[in-house]
């Protein structure tokens, strides 16, 4: 049975990791071979589907997050995130800190992905930390945590805008009604998920390389303005892009011109420049020395292993959908009788179990709930919500973001899967129970 295959392969990796602590790259890639031999994947095939997987995952993300570090690198090493992590605390407090983690990762996070938008903001985060005396994982997570619900929840972000695309949705209207859903699911949870008692026993530290530890003195730092610009520079290229592509459906060199700015790595490298210009002289620092912090930032070992582990869960990943597992799903559950929204989050939920990518999972559940749309009085983007929150549930070892915020927290793996996989499963349940009574309410105003 494929679904045991998949779980069986999962308690190998854990033990691989946790008794025997093997590398999470070989560890991944080791489990990834061998569930590739017992789904039937010809011998001579599974080194390039190893590949594909790598290839495909490290392709999509050292752009983003290679470009993302250095980024963050010269806004530490500036004293820039020291001047906005300064701002945040004396605009909301120490005691607030947490709520001003989950409104910066909210507004930034509506039209930037998880992985672009985690990069940018966890340097203020560290700084926050390092001010403050706060748990890594008390200023650190809500940030998380919101920027998962925002990713997950709603367009423009790929998962749900491909999902509104086959039900024949209003973007718009999705996220209108998503907005009333993430927001107080997402808060609710940010806010909640550091204080429960499984959490607070752990205290990581700040890995080393990604930041710089040096605190500034205020006339060493950046002003609060050019900190902001540069900031939220790669926010307003991406959410521009975003926002225009939803606006028009025509073609023109100009609108290419514009999702082109607005793709991640050429905004991320557009913030780059940006920082280096305004962030080497402007404080009395050369350009070589601001160039040394990016290269600092890519040498670091902590780097290299992120982007190595995130590729073997991009292989891992493959090996699932090449082994038949999404099809398996999407065959067993065809037959099924019960309400289109449940029916869509539990395939959904299932899929990104199986699979850890969201992307294959939403689309997957789509496909097969689509027949059921018509006749159902279901409105299509409540559909759209159950299935994107359904993508977000069980994250662990085979979603490469698992590994990304293992890292970044400096987590062992048991300890992230008690953190990232518990909270992303309560924000798929509450988002569940969120599309069901927008439902509810839709059909009675409709009445």
């Amino acid at each position: 049975m494929p679904l045991l295959v998949v779980g069986i392969s999962v308690l190998v990796l854990l033990l691989l990791m946790t008794r025997l602590k093997l590398n999470g790259f070989a560890a991944l890639l080791l489990v990834a071979v061998g569930v590739a031999v017992v789904q039937g994947i010809p011998v001579k095939d599974i080194p390039e589907v190893l590949s594909e997987g790598i290839g495909g995952q490290i392709g999509d993300t050292m752009l983003t997050i290679g470009l993302g570090a250095m980024v963050g690198r010269v806004m530490g090493d500036s004293g820039a995130a020291q001047r906005i992590a300064g701002k945040l605390l004396d605009a909301f407090g120490p005691r607030w800190v947490q709520v001003a983690m989950v409104v910066t990762s909210m507004l930034i996070g509506v039209t930037m992905f998880y992985e672009v938008a985690f990069i940018i903001i966890v340097p203020i985060a560290f700084t926050l930390v390092r001010i403050t005396g706060a748990n890594l994982l008390w200023v650190g997570l809500p940030m998380s945590i919101a920027l998962s619900t925002m990713h997950s929840f709603l367009p423009p972000h790929p998962g749900p805008t491909a999902v509104a695309a086959t039900f024949d949705a209003s973007v718009g209207l999705t996220l209108f009604y998503g907005l009333f859903i993430a927001v107080p699911v997402g808060a609710l949870v940010a806010l909640l998920w550091p204080r429960l008692p499984f959490i607070k026993d752990m205290n990581p530290s700040i890995p080393k390389g990604l930041v710089s530890d040096r605190e500034f003195t205020d006339e060493e730092m950046p002003g609060l303005g050019w900190s902001l610009f540069v900031a939220l520079f790669p926010v307003v290229l991406i959410a521009g892009a975003a926002v225009t592509d939803m606006a028009t459906s025509a073609e023109s060199p100009f609108l290419h011109s514009i999702a082109f700015i607005g793709s991640a790595p050429i905004a991320l490298l557009l913030t780059l420049l940006l920082a280096i210009w305004a962030f080497g002289p402007r404080i009395g620092r050369s350009l070589s020395d601001v160039s040394d912090s990016c290269s600092s930032a890519v040498k670091a070992m902590a780097m290299a292993m992120i982007l190595l582990v995130i590729g073997a869960g991009g292989a891992f990943k493959n090996v699932l959908v090449e082994g038949g597992i999404s099809d398996y799903i999407k065959d067993a559950t065809d037959a099924w009788s019960i309400s289109p929204i449940i029916l869509a989050w539990f395939i959904a939920a299932i899929l990104r179990v199986a699979l850890g990518s969201a992307t294959v999972a939403v689309v997957t559940a789509s496909g097969v709930v689509l027949p059921l749309l018509a006749g159902s009085g279901v409105h299509p983007e409540m559909l759209v919500l159950a299935v994107s929150c359904g993508s977000i549930a069980f994250s662990h070892v085979n979603d490469p973001g698992f590994w990304l915020f293992k890292e970044y927290f400096n987590l062992s793996v048991i300890q992230a899967i008690k953190v990232r996989t518990t909270y992303t499963t309560v924000l798929s349940i509450l988002g569940l129970g969120g599309v069901l009574a927008a439902e509810g309410v839709l059909d009675v105003l409709s009445m």
